[in-house]
């Protein structure tokens, strides 16, 4: 697996400190990206939180994500959250560090008072003596959060600085890029009242013996609670792991409500991803699981598509430019304001996924803006299902003949790739054990791409033909 070293400075540890008016916690910033260029510590808030013990139950959570494995338990993971602030709102982010578990604190306008929201992303320092000064905040406390440097620390080299060197795998990044492809096909399937919600949820079990996964389970709405089911049936939920939502017990005290999101699934379907959103006062924090705890989201191939289509890298190009910091990216408004078709926009807001420059918020469902503060570029150098296929097409390994493309695979081996609607089937091992489960086989993706070539030639030809009449 591919590692590159992240270095995370900052300019003093976050804190929890004691003042006359209440709590203060400084939550310091790293290097980020904000609409006026990158900032080595960008400030995004100052004011009360109006939900303190909440809000630090909720950024304990996410925090526990991203200090977590829930595959090979004995390896570490340790990651500072990723913080986004979208004018009316902060979102704290977090990957697990098997990749498999993705954790969001969305911190609504009406959960802050008393200060503007900035626009950007970086990290923030959640270090071990903060973890434990924010579990005893008391229900009565006054909060007040800084996210960002104070203004001394702005003009002043003064202080300690604060580095971490952490270890980031490429695939922690394209875990980043596949949830939001996947959450982007979710619908709410069920929403639990709080104390069914808490009934629920710690009900669950918490994991078995050695750290083993309890595997997948399927639940479905029944009234104002959720039953379990056998299999899958047409309205029914996945739930990979229940163990892997054990993050959710930070929160269940002060949960109204719990909503379920999920894929559209028929009999006997194989396990999916899920979505699992506690409504707080104020805020919502989700966890979005992948489908089976040994799966990180870096291997599901969602992005696959939108990466092979040379229409979509130009598409792309021209989104990124009208990308704004809002707390929703509005397609029909990109669609107008491009000229794009909603389906090119859609395409090309996936594309901008890999590199961390767009989410999804299931409960919107609608994607937002956000730059992840790492390298991204070598997402797409290090997907092997696509280096693969266009390592095919250059070598002419494709043949396309009517509904039907034959790939020459670098063994020797003949491959047949199908299309059914277009759905694209092949007899490669890989189709045969996943079938189309984590996107497309390297074949199907190359026929794919020499189709598309081929396309847009015929549509360049028809152009230059008009042009002449």
């Amino acid at each position: 697996m591919t590692r590159s070293l992240q270095a995370v400075a900052y300019s003093r540890p976050s804190v929890l400190e004691s003042a006359a008016d209440g709590q203060r916690l400084g939550l310091e910033t790293s290097r980020g990206a904000t609409p006026s260029g990158v900032e080595d510590h960008p400030r995004f808030f100052a004011g009360f939180l109006t939900s303190p013990q909440v809000a630090s139950a909720g950024l304990l959570a996410v925090a526990d994500v991203a200090a977590a494995r829930y595959y090979q338990r004995q390896l570490r993971a340790s990651l500072d959250p990723v913080v986004t602030g979208n004018g009316d709102r902060l979102r704290f982010e977090s990957f697990s560090g098997c990749c498999g578990v993705y954790a969001r604190l969305d911190v609504l306008e009406s959960g802050l008072d008393g200060g503007e929201v900035g626009h950007g992303t970086t990290n923030v320092d959640v270090n071990n003596p903060l973890r434990e000064a924010l579990s005893k905040i008391g229900a009565d406390d006054p909060l007040h959060l800084r996210v960002g440097p104070e203004e001394l620390a702005v003009t002043t080299l003064d202080g300690p600085v604060v580095e971490k060197k952490v270890p980031l795998p490429d695939r922690w990044l394209r875990g980043f890029a596949e949830a939001q492809v996947i959450a982007a096909g979710f619908d709410l399937r069920a929403e639990l009242p709080a104390a069914e919600a808490v009934r629920f949820l710690r009900a669950l079990p918490r994991g078995a013996a050695r750290g083993a996964s309890i595997g997948a389970r399927w639940v479905v709405s029944s009234g104002s609670g959720l039953r379990p089911t056998t299999r899958a049936v047409p309205g029914a939920v996945c739930l990979p792991g229940p163990e892997r939502l054990v993050a959710l017990q930070r929160v269940l005290r002060h949960a109204t409500a719990l909503r379920v999101y999920g894929p559209s699934v028929t009999g006997g379907a194989a396990a999916t991803a899920s979505a699992w959103e506690v409504v707080l006062p104020g805020m919502r924090l989700t966890l979005t699981l992948s489908p089976d705890a040994s799966r990180g989201f870096s291997g599901e191939g969602g992005v696959l598509d939108a990466l092979a289509a040379d229409e979509a890298a130009e598409d792309a190009e021209l989104i990124a430019v009208l990308l704004a910091w809002e707390p929703r990216v509005d397609v029909a408004d990109l669609a107008a304001a491009s000229g794009l078709t909603p389906e090119r926009v859609r395409a090309a807001l996936v594309r901008l996924g890999t590199s961390g420059r767009v989410g999804y918020d299931t409960a919107e469902a609608a994607y937002f803006h956000r730059e992840l503060p790492y390298d991204a570029e070598r997402v797409e150098r290090h997907n092997p299902r696509l280096r693969s296929a266009q390592a095919l097409v250059a070598a002419g390994a494709v043949a396309l003949d009517g509904a039907v493309g034959t790939v020459t695979a670098e063994d020797g081996h003949v491959h047949r790739v199908r299309d059914a609607a277009g759905v694209l089937s092949c007899s490669c091992l890989w189709w045969a054990k996943y079938r189309g489960g984590r996107g497309p086989c390297k074949h199907a993706l190359a026929v794919r791409m020499v189709r598309r070539g081929i396309a847009a030639a015929e549509r360049d030809m028809a152009r230059v033909d008009g042009g002449a009449r």
